[in-house]
Protein backbone atom coordinates (compact mmCIF):
# COMPACT_ATOMS: atom_id res chain seq x y z
CA UNK A 1 0.00 0.00 0.00
CA UNK A 2 1.34 3.65 -0.92
CA UNK A 3 2.44 5.66 1.50
CA UNK A 4 -0.46 8.53 2.66
CA UNK A 5 -0.83 10.54 5.60
CA UNK A 6 -0.56 9.14 8.87
CA UNK A 7 -3.24 10.00 11.22
CA UNK A 8 -2.66 8.35 14.36
CA UNK A 9 -2.13 8.62 18.15
CA UNK A 10 -0.90 6.22 20.38
CA UNK A 11 -2.44 6.28 23.91
CA UNK A 12 -0.47 5.90 26.69
CA UNK A 13 -2.37 2.61 27.92
CA UNK A 14 -0.60 1.49 24.30
CA UNK A 15 2.82 2.94 24.76
CA UNK A 16 2.73 1.33 28.48
CA UNK A 17 1.38 -2.15 26.81
CA UNK A 18 4.25 -1.77 24.34
CA UNK A 19 6.77 -1.36 26.79
CA UNK A 20 5.52 -4.15 28.44
CA UNK A 21 5.37 -6.55 25.67
CA UNK A 22 9.29 -5.33 25.14
CA UNK A 23 10.27 -6.24 28.78
CA UNK A 24 8.69 -9.53 28.12
CA UNK A 25 10.61 -10.36 24.97
CA UNK A 26 14.09 -9.06 26.89
CA UNK A 27 12.35 -11.44 30.33
CA UNK A 28 12.46 -14.29 27.81
CA UNK A 29 15.80 -13.50 26.34
CA UNK A 30 18.05 -13.34 29.58
CA UNK A 31 21.05 -14.10 28.29
CA UNK A 32 21.09 -11.66 25.80
CA UNK A 33 24.66 -8.97 25.49
CA UNK A 34 26.04 -5.63 24.29
CA UNK A 35 28.89 -5.84 22.64
CA UNK A 36 31.35 -2.48 22.36
CA UNK A 37 32.82 -2.11 18.53
CA UNK A 38 35.90 -3.99 19.40
CA UNK A 39 34.40 -6.86 20.20
CA UNK A 40 32.03 -6.74 17.57
CA UNK A 41 35.53 -6.08 14.74
CA UNK A 42 36.90 -9.41 17.05
CA UNK A 43 34.31 -12.03 16.47
CA UNK A 44 34.08 -14.52 13.93
CA UNK A 45 30.71 -13.40 11.51
CA UNK A 46 28.28 -15.97 10.60
CA UNK A 47 25.74 -14.59 7.77
CA UNK A 48 24.05 -16.54 5.15
CA UNK A 49 27.51 -17.17 2.94
CA UNK A 50 29.12 -19.09 6.33
CA UNK A 51 25.43 -20.71 7.53
CA UNK A 52 26.03 -23.57 5.69
CA UNK A 53 29.29 -23.88 6.44
CA UNK A 54 28.42 -24.03 10.36
CA UNK A 55 25.57 -26.62 9.38
CA UNK A 56 28.39 -28.60 7.64
CA UNK A 57 30.20 -28.87 10.08
CA UNK A 58 27.69 -29.62 12.78
CA UNK A 59 26.52 -32.25 10.60
CA UNK A 60 29.91 -33.75 10.46
CA UNK A 61 31.03 -33.39 14.05
CA UNK A 62 27.56 -35.33 15.07
CA UNK A 63 28.13 -38.22 12.82
CA UNK A 64 32.15 -38.27 13.49
CA UNK A 65 32.19 -37.78 17.23
CA UNK A 66 35.26 -40.46 17.38
CA UNK A 67 37.41 -37.98 15.36
CA UNK A 68 37.00 -35.08 18.34
CA UNK A 69 38.89 -34.99 21.23
CA UNK A 70 37.47 -35.39 23.76
CA UNK A 71 37.99 -31.96 24.88
CA UNK A 72 35.53 -30.65 22.26
CA UNK A 73 32.36 -29.49 23.45
CA UNK A 74 29.97 -31.11 20.81
CA UNK A 75 26.59 -30.35 22.75
CA UNK A 76 27.66 -26.74 23.10
CA UNK A 77 28.50 -26.41 19.66
CA UNK A 78 24.64 -27.81 18.59
CA UNK A 79 23.21 -25.94 21.18
CA UNK A 80 25.30 -22.26 19.95
CA UNK A 81 24.04 -23.99 16.21
CA UNK A 82 20.02 -24.50 17.34
CA UNK A 83 20.25 -20.97 19.19
CA UNK A 84 22.10 -19.28 16.70
CA UNK A 85 19.18 -20.66 14.31
CA UNK A 86 16.00 -19.39 16.63
CA UNK A 87 17.81 -16.06 16.82
CA UNK A 88 17.88 -15.48 13.23
CA UNK A 89 14.10 -16.16 13.23
CA UNK A 90 13.39 -13.77 16.48
CA UNK A 91 15.62 -11.23 14.59
CA UNK A 92 14.02 -11.29 11.47
CA UNK A 93 10.57 -10.93 13.34
CA UNK A 94 11.81 -7.94 15.34
CA UNK A 95 13.28 -6.32 12.39
CA UNK A 96 10.90 -6.10 10.17
CA UNK A 97 8.66 -4.46 12.80
CA UNK A 98 11.75 -1.97 13.71
CA UNK A 99 12.05 -1.11 10.16
CA UNK A 100 8.33 -0.23 10.03
CA UNK A 101 8.06 1.78 13.23
CA UNK A 102 11.56 3.66 11.50
CA UNK A 103 9.54 3.87 8.61
CA UNK A 104 6.37 5.75 10.52
CA UNK A 105 9.00 7.87 12.24
CA UNK A 106 10.62 8.74 9.33
CA UNK A 107 6.85 9.61 7.16
CA UNK A 108 5.50 11.06 10.82
CA UNK A 109 8.82 13.51 11.31
CA UNK A 110 8.48 14.38 7.94
CA UNK A 111 4.79 15.83 7.91
CA UNK A 112 5.77 17.38 11.22
CA UNK A 113 8.52 19.10 9.92
CA UNK A 114 6.01 20.32 6.61
CA UNK A 115 3.73 22.13 8.78
CA UNK A 116 6.42 23.13 11.18
CA UNK A 117 7.94 25.19 8.14
CA UNK A 118 3.99 26.26 7.32
CA UNK A 119 3.80 27.41 10.60
CA UNK A 120 7.33 29.10 10.47
CA UNK A 121 6.43 31.05 7.50
CA UNK A 122 3.15 32.26 8.79
CA UNK A 123 4.48 33.22 11.79
CA UNK A 124 7.68 35.45 10.10
CA UNK A 125 4.73 37.21 7.70
CA UNK A 126 2.23 37.70 11.03
CA UNK A 127 5.30 38.88 13.20
CA UNK A 128 5.82 42.18 11.05
CA UNK A 129 2.30 43.12 11.66
CA UNK A 130 0.94 41.15 15.20
CA UNK A 131 2.57 42.07 18.53
CA UNK A 132 4.14 39.91 20.32
CA UNK A 133 5.26 37.19 17.15
CA UNK A 134 8.34 38.93 17.02
CA UNK A 135 10.38 36.97 19.67
CA UNK A 136 8.63 33.68 18.20
CA UNK A 137 9.69 34.50 14.72
CA UNK A 138 13.57 35.24 15.68
CA UNK A 139 13.27 31.88 18.06
CA UNK A 140 11.92 29.92 15.36
CA UNK A 141 14.66 31.40 12.91
CA UNK A 142 17.19 30.95 15.13
CA UNK A 143 16.02 26.97 15.53
CA UNK A 144 15.92 26.73 11.50
CA UNK A 145 19.47 28.38 10.93
CA UNK A 146 21.12 25.74 13.41
CA UNK A 147 19.20 22.57 12.01
CA UNK A 148 20.06 23.76 8.54
CA UNK A 149 23.91 24.32 9.60
CA UNK A 150 26.43 21.09 9.40
CA UNK A 151 28.33 20.88 12.41
CA UNK A 152 32.32 21.49 12.06
CA UNK A 153 34.41 18.55 11.84
CA UNK A 154 35.81 19.86 15.66
CA UNK A 155 32.58 19.62 16.81
CA UNK A 156 31.81 16.31 16.16
CA UNK A 157 35.15 14.95 17.26
CA UNK A 158 34.53 15.99 20.75
CA UNK A 159 30.93 14.21 21.13
CA UNK A 160 30.97 11.18 21.92
CA UNK A 161 28.19 9.16 21.75
CA UNK A 162 27.32 6.12 24.24
CA UNK A 163 26.24 2.62 23.12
Amino acid sequence: MPYQDINATLSEQSVQEIKEAVAKIQKNLPFLITLNATERRRLFKMGDKRLVFVQTSLHAAQSNRNILPASFDLDGFTNDCRLAATLTEVEMSLSQLAEQVDDTLLAVGSEAMASSLTVYDYVKTAAKKTPGLKGIAEQLGTLFRAMRSKPTPSAVQGTSVAS
